[in-house]
Parts: structure tokens; sequence; C-alpha cells
């Protein structure tokens, strides 16, 4: 899943923290500028994007471009402007870069316009922010798993995945059920 040179990192879960807004707007205004002609949309996305929800102080952010594979080819650029290029990163379709080492303190993942994976995180965001029950339970897993996973981020986020997919399958239905409402459908 991860690469080796960077599955070992300092995990470690905080409270809640308002500056995490501030800083994913920051950082996408940067981008807006890096990115200028591929860029369609940035969106706050993972733990930090939840209100009241304690997280891993790393900001998620979800760009929507109109050709993935075009940042490959300003990949210098890219680094240059201090961010690693971590190519598909084991997802097709995506590219994903990371800002910041020990600590790391972004993490960006780039996708087409329309590929299901914008909807899939979106949906998973917004039903964390909807469902305070569920976002408990999640941040208790995620304090348990950091407590447990010895800095192995592989591991904790394997620990994190079945949580995950089970909650977006509800996610997914719940935004559906929001888009058909307002259609009035």
């Amino acid at each position: 899943m991860f690469q080796n040179n960077i599955s070992h990192q300092h995990i470690v879960i905080v409270d809640y923290d308002e500056r995490w807004n501030e800083s994913f707007q920051v950082e996408s205004d940067k981008l807006k500028t890096l990115l200028s002609d591929l860029l369609i949309q940035t969106h706050h996305i993972g733990s930090t994007s939840v209100t009241g929800l304690a997280a891993k102080p790393v900001i998620d952010l979800l760009l929507e471009v109109t050709d993935v594979s075009a940042i490959d080819k300003i990949q210098t650029t890219i680094t240059e402007s201090g961010y690693q290029f971590w190519g598909e990163y084991g997802l097709a379709g995506r590219r994903f870069l990371t800002k910041g080492t020990d600590p790391r303190t972004h993490n960006i993942h780039c996708y087409d316009t329309g590929n299901t994976e914008v909807d899939r995180h979106l949906a998973f965001r917004d039903y964390l922010r909807t469902h305070p029950g569920v976002a408990s339970e999640y941040e208790d897993l995620k304090k348990k798993l950091a407590a447990n996973c010895n800095h192995n981020i592989e591991k904790y986020c394997q620990g994190k995945d079945a949580f995950i997919k089970h909650h977006q399958e509800h996610a997914l239905k719940y935004i559906a059920s929001l888009q058909e409402e307002s259609t009035g459908e």
C-alpha cells in the first residue's frame, strides 16, 4: 500500500483546531496559482475538515483537475514549489502530493473532475459532518489505532479501512437521498 520511505510517521491525534480551515485555504490558494490552467476546484477533506473531530494535524486537500495526467508534466515545478510528488501512489487515476516532512503538513489528492473517488471522498466528509455519532466512533477508532500502531502509517490506515468502507456505503446512499429530495424525485 505505502512505499517504505513514508510508511513510518509520528502518528498523533490532536483535538480539533479551528486553524485547520485557514491552513486549507492558504494551501488551496497556493495550489490555484501553481495549477492554474488545470485546477477546477479544491475541497477540504479528511478529518481536519470536520468541525470538532480530533485528527492527525495533516490537512487533506482534494483537487479536481481537467487532466490528472498533465500533472506529471509539471512534476519539476511541483517539487520546486515545496511538494513531494508520489505519482498515483497505489490508486489509478490519482496523483498524490505531500508537503512537509517530519511532520508532514498536507496531503493533496488530485483527480479528474467526475472521477468517482471525488464523490466518495466528499460523501464521507459530509456524512461525518452531519452524523456526530459516527464521527465520534471514528475519532475513538483513530485514537486507539494511533496508540497501538507503533507509528506505522500503513497499519494505521488499514485499521481504519473497514470502518471507512462501511460508512462510505451509507454516506453515498445518504447523499443520493438528499439529492433526490432536492430535485423532488
